[in-house]
């Protein structure tokens, strides 16, 4: 098949027929979006300007076409490496794989309405997908299934071109939790030099990221945060998420409670931790559980463990508490207990709320 033939039919148009009913029948059951391109479709094949030859429609399903390949397949060209040449991946967004040209470039589309622009040049719509689709964040999810979740993540992404939008304030602080994270692994590499080691280095965002997401979360009324983690960063992760003093940090590197035993060095990124952090002016219950070599066994533990508090602590109130469970690339992949547990995540017996 040629490009440029690749992309002609692979629109959902059972999809599209369905908004298309929706509008009709209920105009207000729509997101604004797709009511404004609805509303301008009707009248542009209504103009008595001869806008009701097939072409017009064509080339607007054209136009949907590839707004709806970059939300499927955008994240293949993120720009998510800075220091590497991106992959090739064919077919690729090019216009003429979707029957379009460059004398299209600033031709007005109703479909810009989709992405929240109105009616609009090619140009400009394809400048708000690679802003929203292809830059520093890549998003894969058209796979999902429900469709009420894929409307969701479409209608926040276009919303706010899928950038972080961070006042002056909330940029500091990033910058403030990066550096702590930095400086932590740093200071490990200088004072222990040989010793065997698990450092967050190249994924320090994990940090920040990780204190938004408590924030937001006490915010909404969460009262205890359990996290299950490998040992890649887990160090970083008590001593600048739970508030491990560093002294307790640091002591372990020397084993001196452990040198009777024949350990391979790494007790420390096996141990657990257990605090009540103030978040702002809230105070959260922090839970690290300690876990085994085996990588992902531990997020049975805190399956079951977040599951215990839930039905003992907070009777069986899944808004009280969230659960967090961190995963290797590698491991995610090739562990048959992730699969499994994410089957019994929906079962009544075991299922913790998310």
């Amino acid at each position: 098949m040629s490009h440029n033939k690749i992309f002609q039919s692979s629109i959902d148009i059972a999809l599209f027929d369905e908004y298309y009913k929706q509008f009709k029948e209920n105009p207000e059951s729509l997101n604004e979006d797709w009511r404004k391109f609805f509303e301008g479709f009707e009248f542009a094949i209504q103009s008595p300007m001869g806008s009701t030859d097939s072409l017009y429609v064509s080339q607007e399903f054209k136009v949907i076409n590839l707004i709806d390949e970059y939300r499927k397949r955008g994240h293949l060209f993120t720009k998510t490496n800075p220091v590497r040449t991106p992959r090739k991946f064919t077919p690729n967004l090019d216009l003429e794989n979707f029957g379009l040209t460059n004398e299209d470039l600033d031709k007005e589309f109703e479909a810009g309405n989709i992405v929240g622009l109105g009616k609009t040049s090619l140009r400009n719509i394809i400048s708000k997908l690679e802003t929203t689709y292809c830059s520093n964040i890549g998003v894969e999810f058209m796979y999902i299934r429900d469709p009420e979740v894929v409307k969701w993540i479409t209608d926040y992404m276009d919303d706010v071109s899928n950038t972080p939008n961070f006042t002056k304030e909330e940029k500091a602080e990033i910058y403030d939790a990066i550096e702590k994270a930095v400086e932590f692994e740093q200071f490990i590499h200088r004072r222990f030099p040989g010793q065997k080691r698990f450092s967050l280095e190249g994924n320090e965002a994990l940090i920040p990221g990780l204190q938004f997401l408590i924030n937001e979360t006490v915010d909404l009324g969460v009262h205890q945060v359990d996290i299950a983690m490998s040992h890649r960063g887990r160090l970083s992760v008590l001593a600048n998420i739970l508030k491990k003093p560093y002294e307790n940090v640091f002591r372990e590197f020397f084993a001196t409670e452990y040198e009777e035993v024949d350990f391979l060095g790494d007790v420390k990124y096996h141990l657990g931790y257990q605090d009540t952090v103030d978040f702002g002016d809230k105070k959260v219950e922090l839970n690290l559980l300690p876990n085994p070599s085996h990588l992902e066994a531990v997020g049975g533990v805190l399956q079951g463990f977040s599951r215990g508090n839930i039905d003992k602590k907070y009777k069986g109130d899944n808004n009280k508490l969230l659960p967090i469970l961190i995963h290797g690339d590698a491991a995610l992949a090739s562990q048959g207990v992730v699969y499994e547990l994410v089957q019994m995540s929906q079962l009544d017996g075991y299922k913790v709320g998310g």
